[in-house]
């Protein structure tokens, strides 16, 4: 797949498209819908599937100090996009002067002149333009005087839910894994690279990988997880807590993992971290003793569930 950072990036040879647009956070099962819908179409058609995307949050210019947390970064989104079958991603940067346009301006700029869209999918509560003042019915009409078709797909719904990014984002603040699995089609995950800790875990008999996760990715609530470590390629079992060490007078929110029966150096790798289930809450012992008592019955739960057989990490 190519990435385009900009309109004026995107190769002129790669011809019509089927483009559809979105900020895509999480690209759960409702932008998957899309998505989906895109390339078949584009393939149909011989158009090619595009998707244009947000370099940040439209939140973080229209209401800044508001925006929610992110369940993916640009590159994993990127990725997720690509592995759908997406050949051409446009990465438009969300700037004051792009949220003062027009709903029209959008649609004659951006689709038609920037990227020579001959079909466009969007979801059904698709908003754009200035005030979010363009919906579906507003780009159809655009459409049509433009040279361009436009197709809207269903919000999806699963266990009589709608599939949303800001349900998911609820759902991992309260601690529950339940659902952002199902709205994801995945379990969720986060990336980044083992920093230097503390090196308390050492010190109690279980070391930690201490993971440097970007500041505005969303991490599931406080609390000891279940869950897979990721690193080359290769997964571990491990044991993680989120939270803020209360039982040593408390640090900022971090994640650590104890990656089970592991004995190398984590130190400055790239790690995935995929949670399976939640534990229990973070909470503060009397003693250092009573914690690591806790630990070892957190770190077999761990191992027992997931000592089944597992799919490949993804």
């Amino acid at each position: 797949m190519r990435v385009s950072h900009g309109l004026g990036a995107v190769d002129r040879r790669i011809g019509p498209g089927a483009v559809t647009v979105g900020f895509f956070d999480g690209v759960h099962l409702g932008h998957q819908a899309v998505i989906h819908r895109t390339v078949a179409v584009g393939r149909a058609r011989g158009l090619t599937p595009t998707a244009v995307t947000f370099d940040r949050h439209p939140r973080e210019v229209l209401t800044p100090g508001r925006e929610p947390a992110l369940l993916t970064t640009l590159e994993r989104k990127a990725d997720l996009i690509a592995r759908l079958g997406i050949e051409s991603l446009v990465v438009v940067p969300f700037t004051e002067e792009l949220a003062a346009w027009p709903a029209e301006r959008f649609a004659t700029r951006v689709l038609s002149a920037g990227l020579a869209a001959e079909y466009v999918v969007v979801g059904s509560n698709f908003t754009f333009g200035h005030g979010a003042e363009g919906d579906l019915a507003a780009l159809t009409g655009m459409g049509a005087r433009a040279g361009f078709t436009v197709e809207g797909v269903s919000l999806v719904r699963m266990e009589g839910r709608q599939v949303s990014s800001s349900s998911i984002r609820a759902a991992l603040a309260g601690g529950d894994l339940r659902w952002p699995a199902i709205a994801l089609g995945r379990r969720y995950s986060v990336e980044g690279t083992v920093v230097p800790g503390a090196g308390r875990g050492a010190g109690l008999g279980y070391p930690t990988a201490n993971l440097d996760v970007t500041p505005r990715i969303l991490l599931p609530g406080r609390g000891v997880y279940a869950a897979l470590a990721i690193v080359g390629g290769e997964s571990h079992p491990a044991a993680v807590n989120i939270g803020t060490n209360p039982t040593f007078g408390g640090d900022p929110l971090h994640l650590e993992a104890h990656v089970l029966d592991f004995a190398g150096d984590l130190q400055g790798c790239r790690m995935t971290v995929e949670f399976w289930a939640r534990l229990r809450d973070e909470v503060r012992f009397p003693s250092a003793g009573d914690l690591v008592r806790q630990m070892g019955l957190d770190v077999e739960r761990a191992r027992a569930l997931l000592a089944g057989p597992r799919e490949d990490a993804g």
